[in-house]
């Protein structure tokens, strides 16, 4: 997963997809949505993940990779600044935000606790990617069971203005609605995010309230809270952003 070095924009782009699938594969394995037939097994660092792959038998692990691609395609393109792995009638959704900067390999946080413009290294990249990927592992077993009968769906959004309008990645469509409603009271929680010299990416994960109830509080370091979030809906709606 981790290049010795990021010196290159493509090197930084290669690394944000293989952290996004390692996610996304955790987030799956972890919450039951497919059979174990539908991953193999891989390391990461010390950290032994299942990654998702097309299995003939498990149509559904097929469709999720084609989406995946589809969203490589908007992340190359530099158009994707949102992605959304949503479990409907919305129970769960998986909010992955994506940043690129065109300043070389140097980024401004947005953070409070960073001073703009600090240079990012390797090693500041890798300790950040096993510390979400962990986290998303304690997570996924501290929630609440799924119901049975969940639905599986995926969202992408644009910057639109590098975006053209008619622009659809492979395997996408237009989406008819722009948000998403809980039947129970949401709450969000930010994972964390994974610099480069070259993109950001953050994780945040919105569930109904009480699947987190019984969510260890030791688990939010660094000043993460879980609040509350009436809605999950377009880029514009993101309380981190207000």
């Amino acid at each position: 997963v981790f290049p010795k070095k990021i010196a290159t924009e493509q090197q930084s782009l290669m690394l944000v997809k293989r952290l996004l699938a390692v996610a996304v594969s955790c987030i799956t394995y972890l919450r039951g949505i497919f059979p174990e037939s539908a991953y193999g097994t891989r390391y990461m660092d010390d950290v032994c993940v299942k990654i998702l792959r097309e299995d003939k038998n498990c149509p559904g692990s097929t469709q999720l990779v084609k989406w995946m691609l589809g969203c490589y395609d908007a992340l190359q393109k530099k158009y994707c600044n949102n992605y959304w792995l949503c479990l409907q009638t919305v129970t769960e959704c998986y909010h992955f935000k994506f940043k690129y900067t065109h300043k070389g390999p140097l980024l401004d946080f947005g953070s409070k606790d960073k001073k703009s413009d600090s240079t990012i290294t390797c090693a500041d990249t890798k300790k950040a990617s096993i510390l979400l990927i962990r986290k998303i592992y304690v997570l996924m077993q501290n929630l609440s069971p799924l119901p049975s009968d969940v639905c599986l769906t995926m969202k992408l959004l644009y910057y639109d203005e590098v975006t053209p309008p008619d622009y659809q990645p492979p395997g996408f469509r237009e989406a008819k609605y722009g948000g998403m409603m809980f039947n129970e009271e949401p709450m969000y929680l930010n994972v964390g995010e994974v610099p480069t010299p070259f993109h950001m990416l953050k994780l945040r994960i919105t569930t109904e309230k009480q699947r987190m109830e019984n969510v260890d509080k030791n688990i939010l370091k660094q000043g993460e809270t879980a609040e509350p979030l009436q809605v999950c809906g377009t880029s514009g709606d993101d309380p981190e952003e207000e």
